[in-house]
């Protein structure tokens, strides 16, 4: 299984008064960490959405878990992959490490969206090409 590995420096516009990460903040990076892992696989987000046709792999799922904070100046690892894939959605994992220990641990659920030609502007999930799947099995 591919696993991205993304080093992030917490910044001070990242934390709250207290000096800790703002929790949304993490959402932000592992959708960053998302895109990362398709970059890996040779698909920036924007030849990504070009190639396939598709109006984005949406977020319809999204929790975490915090067991320690992250704080201003910080150096952190996020290991990112993706454990499972559905016909036209998947899932992704993301591990927020400080040194050795699990600071977060975040969970996505995606759908590989299209343009819906019944309703002008509107998407509707579509079954995940299996080029894709042969790209991320062979990285």
């Amino acid at each position: 299984m591919l696993t991205v590995t993304r080093n992030v420096r917490i910044e001070w516009g990242d934390c709250d008064p207290a000096g800790i990460v703002y929790f949304p903040r993490y959402f932000e990076y592992f959708d960053q960490c998302t895109a990362a892992l398709f970059e890996a696989v040779g698909y920036r987000k924007p030849e990504l959405l070009a190639a396939f046709d598709i109006a984005g792999i949406p977020l319809v799922d999204a929790r975490a878990n915090f067991r320690m904070p992250s704080k201003f100046g910080d150096d952190v690892r996020i290991l990112t992959s993706i454990p499972e894939w559905g016909r036209s959605s998947f899932k992704v994992h993301h591990r927020l490490m400080k040194d050795d220990a699990l600071a977060v641990e975040g969970f996505e659920t995606r759908v590989w969206a299209g343009h819906d030609p019944a309703r002008p502007g509107g998407i509707r999930a579509k079954a995940l090409p299996s080029e894709l799947f042969e790209r991320f099995r062979h990285a």
